[in-house]
């Protein structure tokens, strides 16, 4: 009787091509999942009316890709699974504070004290994506700048700001009667 030897383990070069070989195969196999590969910025229906042109602008460039239809969908945003990530993210910043479909304070990102802390405290611009976007970093005087213009912006385009404007059924929130149908992300 002869003695079974074992089987020789594979070099570390092997190892390696393997885990690659596995690695994109399992990359390419999530390209499958239809979630987040198909963007698309719904037409502005609403901006607010800006209390300055510098705050709309320090806005864009720190708040638009995530709070707005105005995003601007890098490669990456394609490739499953960070495309999944960064839907994901765009979805729930819209559903905040979309400055391209300005509610007037129906939604609870538009007080002007919740626009005011989430910069004061660092929360947005989020971190992540100023490290990916370094358009987006903001200096300090320039964050005291944008929140107080903010808050100028939410208080000029507040409820009082739509009166004598229907409710819009669909959200509950003011609209102009001329807007025609309410569009969804």
């Amino acid at each position: 009787m002869t003695a079974k030897t074992p089987a020789p383990i594979p070099a570390p070069k092997q190892r390696f091509g393997r885990f690659l070989l596995y690695s994109l195969g399992g990359v390419l196999l999530l390209q499958a999942v239809p979630y987040g590969r198909e963007h698309y910025n719904p037409p502005i229906s609403k901006e607010p009316v800006w209390d300055s042109p510098q705050t709309r602008d320090l806005a864009k460039r720190a708040c638009f890709d995530c709070h707005s239809n105005e995003t601007q969908w890098p490669w990456y945003s394609h490739l499953a699974p960070v495309s999944w990530l960064v839907q994901n993210h765009v979805d729930e910043a819209r559903s905040e504070v979309n400055f391209s479909d300005w509610r007037g304070d129906a939604k609870h990102g538009e007080k002007p004290g919740e626009l005011q802390e989430m910069i004061e405290e660092g929360e947005m611009p989020m971190a992540g994506y100023v490290a990916i976007h370094g358009h987006a970093k903001l200096s300090e005087e320039e964050k005291k700048q944008l929140a107080a213009g903010l808050v100028a912006t939410a208080k000029a385009n507040g409820p009082s700001a739509n009166a004598g404007i229907p409710p819009n059924p669909n959200s509950g929130a003011a609209v102009p009667s001329d807007a025609g149908p309410v569009q969804g992300n």
